[in-house]
């Protein structure tokens, strides 16, 4: 099990990066767009560097739901490798069966 404050900081990092998306990409658009003046552009990159470092989306870590955990994450099934094998060994994963040969 992972710490919960590690837990709650990735939380408080994605409800941030929800919040500000639009404001992103508006900016991001501006700055890339080649037909606007270089001034236009290195302000909107200035707008861009104020906002809050944690509303950035790659700043929000993938993280197991059922333990936390940031390693070994699959993300078709949303949870780490040990979790899936546990669940898998018990079979409470339709499908999926543990191999043995």
């Amino acid at each position: 099990m992972a710490k919960k404050g590690s837990i709650e900081k990735n939380k408080r990092r994605q409800k941030l990066a929800a919040q500000y998306t639009e404001k992103r990409k508006r900016l991001k658009d501006i700055a890339h767009d080649q037909k606007l003046s270089a001034e236009e552009r290195f302000a909107a990159h200035m707008k861009l560097a104020q906002l809050p470092r944690n509303s950035a989306p790659n700043r929000v870590r993938n993280r197991c739901e059922v333990t936390g955990r940031p390693r070994g994450y699959y993300r078709k099934l949303r949870m780490c490798r040990n979790q899936l094998r546990e669940l898998a060994s018990r079979g409470l994963i339709p499908g999926m069966v543990k191999s043995s040969w």
